[in-house]
């Protein structure tokens, strides 16, 4: 079974938040990472003779592909601004090319189908639902040299140095608070509130076939309720009346009743950062709420491409994702947590986008071995 994954998540509108990254910390995208400047200069003032890593280092850099150019390939949810993307041109002389085939999940299969034959140098925007899948395909090379942050290295997927993490963010269902207000309904709290009887016909997913945060979900669900429950406990949300939507654009701003599309129902899969999106001017609140009991925590990796004809500049642009002015960036541009826990977060979203405290695990090699299995017998009981 091929599963051809839709729209991740489409850029929401720009709240105010989203534009709050201090430019002053592009200086931090150079080569010198988010280590900063000042320790760079320090490492090299310990001049001397190179030390033997350093000199098997050095070897095998010079051993790596190189050239002038770097094709990127994403998801069409990536984004930078424009000034944090020309710092890394202006800091290697590379010209960087972007190729968006599609959403997450489209992307993985372009690369397992191409994989003879690649579509560029690197690549940003595989989740740990799909980990696993490039790694067994044979679509990457190891770069086990990135310059992770210490916060960064409980999100690797394994110890293969395939996939480094670059961001990562919550999918849980988000409820719309005015709604259950008006209804005098208490807003439900974990997933087992959302088959209760009160909660009837209120709730819309995405269907995990053709959804990144639908894939998401299921997997949460399969982490809670496990291999044995998982199919009756959406047995119990089908019986309640849950929606499955084809994607979460959909969903979100068609069925949702908390966002621009003003639909019917007050309760949506979308992620923990959504409420810092729907705060209207001058307001103390957001309208919405994410059910933090409800979370799957996703990570999205950055990869170097099996056949790249760039590896050099591939491993640089890695290295430069890490760096603090592009996890600044991240938040207002992609809606997402950089890996780097010491950059300052927007403050809209210290207050309206916490992440889940204890978010429902599920390792990417369980993911893996059973996501083609989860998504048929999924079909099979919910819509079939």
């Amino acid at each position: 079974m091929t599963t051809l994954i839709t729209s991740r998540r489409t850029r929401m509108p720009r709240a105010a938040c989203a534009g709050a990254v201090a430019v002053a910390l592009l200086a931090a995208c150079s080569d010198g990472g988010s280590a900063g400047t000042s320790s760079s200069s320090s490492a090299a003032s310990q001049s001397g003779s190179a030390s033997a890593s350093e000199s098997a280092s050095e070897s095998a850099s010079a051993e790596l592909t190189r050239s002038d150019s770097l094709t990127v390939v994403t998801h069409d949810s990536f984004n930078l601004s424009d000034e944090v993307k020309k710092q890394f041109e202006s800091d290697t002389g590379i010209k960087v090319t972007y190729v968006a085939p599609g959403d997450a999940g489209t992307v993985v299969n372009q690369l397992v189908l191409t994989k003879d034959a690649p579509l560029g140098d690197v690549v940003f925007g595989v989740d740990n639902t799909f980990a696993s899948r490039v790694e067994t395909a044979g679509v990457l090379s190891a770069y086990p040299g990135a310059a992770l942050p210490e916060s960064a290295k409980a999100m690797l997927a394994d110890d293969s140095g395939m996939l480094t993490p670059i961001d990562y963010g919550d999918v849980c269902v988000n409820a719309d608070k005015g709604w259950f207000a008006d209804k005098k309904l208490d807003v439900p709290a974990t997933l087992d509130d959302l088959a209760k009887p009160a909660y009837q016909d209120l709730l819309v997913v995405e269907n995990p076939a053709s959804s990144s945060p639908g894939l998401a979900f299921l997997a949460a669900t399969v982490g809670a309720k496990g291999e044995n429950g998982y199919l009756d406990y959406w047995k119990s949300l089908k019986d309640n009346g849950v929606k499955v939507a084809k994607g979460w654009t959909e969903a979100y701003t068609g069925d949702f009743s908390g966002s621009s599309g003003k639909g019917p129902r007050p309760l949506v899969v979308s992620y923990a950062t959504s409420p810092a999106f729907e705060v209207d001017e001058g307001a103390k609140e957001s309208r919405t709420v994410a059910l933090l009991d409800t979370c799957f925590r996703q990570v999205e990796y950055a990869g170097i491409l099996k056949g790249s004809q760039n590896e050099w500049g591939a491993q640089k642009f890695i290295d430069y994702l890490l760096t603090a002015g592009v996890q600044a960036d991240i938040p207002g541009q992609m809606y997402m947590y950089p890996v780097d826990s010491s950059v300052e977060l927007p403050a809209e979203w210290v207050k309206f986008a916490p992440l889940a405290t204890k978010p429902i695990a599920v390792d990417a090699a369980t993911i893996g071995a059973n996501r083609e299995t989860w998504i048929k017998d999924w079909t099979a009981e919910v819509l079939g």
